[in-house]
């Protein structure tokens, strides 16, 4: 089809979708909502229906060494350790260890962080100083990771090393094309992390604390239990998958916000609607674009055979403006019920941390609104970031005054 939006054009390599891929999505989600994109090698499925059965499919594989050759997956998609990593593991492997691990990321489990998670945000909401800041840098970038080291149990004294580190390593982890520097940097930042890790863990093993590396540590279904090298990788995953999509929810939503007045209004007199704000901001711009699947055998979807190994590159944002399934799909609407977005994803890839990632992006900007009553955009305004895969601000300049 001619004029159809396809490869480097279907990623933030484009300025207009770099800028605003919901524009391009609706494009193609209209014209061609199966996409076999030949320039990137992958089908590129659009329409919420398609994409959350596909997601929710318990057979499609994760694992890029399952895909083809010449597939998207296999040449754009970071393979991790393949003994430890969960993210891109399959059967077995990844049954085990998300059952070893699940229960500490269940709600009832993440509420008890609530008070930490509230400390640290009360923390650097006091460290601003007007009238102007930079909404990411002073803010939704360093309540994440200090949250996550704090539920690690991460000593204050070592959590600056722990913040660089962890930034280094967020340098090449998720960009299919980083720099010979950038991959320097993201090495050497790993190898302090695994290292800074092992030791956390020794420590752990001889004095339990009640922190997240000794839960980990403590974990144990029939006998079965992690070992240290899965400890550091689940610690590591979290860390970087879990940091870098909690401060683009924070930096998305203070935007829809701000460009939403009427919608700030509403949660300012009722700040009940938090919640309900942040299921919105998961829909209306999530920081996750899209999520991968392997067709495990020759397969059928809509009526388009796909050969085995095809890589399913679903657009999960496309899905989440889906106007069969929502009304006014780019209409920010706090108010909006239901919201069965899919920025989590599906199935037993569910996101692990949904439950933690929704907690500090309610806390973080209720108090962050209530904070500063005359928050603004300042002139210097915003910038998108480019980590592909990924929708989030580069910086964004606010005034308080």
């Amino acid at each position: 089809m001619k004029n159809i939006p396809t490869g480097m054009r279907l990623t933030p390599f484009d300025p207009d979708y770099l800028e605003n891929p919901y524009s391009v999505l609706r494009q193609i989600r209209e014209a061609d909502p199966l996409h076999h994109d030949l320039e990137l090698h992958r089908y590129f499925p659009t329409r919420y229906e398609d994409v959350r059965a596909i997601l929710k499919d318990p057979d499609l594989l994760t694992d890029p060494n399952s895909s083809l050759p010449e597939s998207y997956a296999r040449h754009f998609i970071n393979k991790e350790d393949e003994e430890v990593s969960m993210l891109l593991a399959d059967g077995h492997r990844h049954r085990r260890l998300r059952q070893l691990v699940n229960d500490l990321f269940k709600p009832r489990a993440v509420e008890g962080w609530r008070e930490r998670v509230e400390d640290v945000v009360r923390h650097y909401l006091d460290r601003i100083e007007g009238p102007e800041f930079d909404l990411m840098a002073a803010f939704a970038e360093p309540v994440p990771t200090v949250v996550i080291a704090e539920i690690m149990g991460i000593p204050s004294d070592k959590q600056a090393d722990f913040k660089r580190w962890s930034e280094m390593t967020q340098e090449a982890a998720f960009n299919p094309v980083p720099s010979e520097e950038a991959l320097k940097s993201a090495a050497k930042g790993a190898e302090q992390l695994e290292s800074f890790f092992l030791k956390e863990i020794a420590t752990r093993r001889q004095h339990p604390l009640d922190d997240l590396i000794s839960q980990l540590i403590a974990s144990e279904i029939d006998g079965d239990k992690l070992s240290d090298g899965e400890i550091v990788s689940q610690c590591v995953l979290l860390l970087l998958a879990g940091n870098l999509t909690t401060t683009d929810m924070i930096g998305n939503g203070v935007r829809a916000l701000l460009e939403n007045p009427a919608q700030l209004k509403k949660l300012r007199e009722n700040n009940n609607l938090i919640e309900a704000t942040i299921e919105e901001v998961l829909r209306y711009d999530a920081p996750v674009l899209n999520s991968s699947r392997i067709t495990h055998q020759d397969t059928e979807i809509s009526g388009c055979p796909i050969r085995r190994g095809e890589c399913l590159h679903v657009s999960l944002a496309s899905a989440n403006r889906d106007p069969a399934v929502y009304q006014d799909p780019d209409l920010f609407d706090i108010e909006r019920t239901p919201i069965p977005h899919l920025a989590f994803g599906g199935g037993r890839h569910f996101c692990l941390g949904a439950h933690l990632a929704r907690l500090e992006g309610q806390i973080a900007i209720l108090r962050l609104v209530q904070r500063f009553p005359k928050l603004r955009f300042a002139e210097r305004g915003y910038a998108q970031s480019f980590v592909p895969e990924f929708r989030g601000l580069e910086y964004c300049w606010l005034r308080i005054d």
